[in-house]
């Protein structure tokens, strides 16, 4: 399981980088403007955080292939490293994954809202797909449902690109899509966090507190005594 954090702030994706073994970072245009920040300066900053090894994935907004696969090479060529061009499965744009293919670009289909866009987008060479889970939870779907599906169609027919479940508002939505078999996820910096916290987790961490420093003294470390 990969682990991504779907935000363009600076801040957020350093502490949670610094925390969690998050494999790379997902925007969308939509974030990057939140942002209010110069689109380059944003893009360069989150590649130094996270440096060349980790994923990053950016979306072309052109809706005409050409416009696309020109968009890809710019972003290839100017950030490098792990790149994922983000790609809606439009017609147009599974032309464009079929040519960036080709040219030796990774390719994330997005957009995706049925097993047959993401299967034609993988069979055009995306190297992943990402289906919304809760847009299509939303529309009175399944998209956990959806990622399984996905997920067996690719292992059927031998597809070697990776399912990267996006759309989420909640911790038990992720979790259905681990055990659906998707391959990542992509997931907002506060479900990071929530992955994690459980109160019983802390009542257990206090009491370990309490129980050390009534005996050892406040404050003292295993290094302390």
């Amino acid at each position: 399981m990969l682990y991504l954090v779907d935000t363009a702030d600076i801040s957020r994706i350093k502490r949670v980088y610094d925390l969690y073994p998050i494999a790379g970072v997902t925007t969308n245009p939509t974030l990057l403007a939140k942002e209010r920040a110069d689109f380059w300066e944003t893009l360069h900053s989150i590649k130094k955080i996270i440096g060349g090894e980790a994923m990053l994935h950016v979306q072309a907004v052109g809706t005409a292939a050409a416009e696309i696969v020109a968009e890809a090479e710019h972003l290839a060529a100017k950030i490098g490293g792990s790149l994922y061009v983000k790609i809606p499965v439009t017609a147009e744009g599974i032309k464009a994954i079929k040519l960036l293919k080709n040219r030796g670009i990774k390719t994330t289909a997005t957009a995706v809202f049925t097993p047959q866009q993401a299967l034609l987008a993988a069979v055009a060479g995306a190297d992943f797909v990402a289906p919304y889970i809760n847009r299509l939870d939303n529309i009175c779907s399944d998209g956990v449902r959806v990622s399984g599906e996905i997920v067996r169609l690719f292992e059927v027919h031998g597809i070697p690109a990776r399912v990267l479940a996006a759309s989420f508002k909640n911790i038990e939505q992720v979790h259905q899509a681990s055990l659906a078999g998707c391959h990542a996820v992509t997931v907002s910096p506060e479900i990071i966090d929530m992955l994690v916290q459980h109160p019983l987790t802390d009542a257990s961490v206090a009491q370990f507190i309490r129980d050390w420093e009534g005996f050892y003294g406040t404050g003292k470390l295993t290094t302390d005594v």
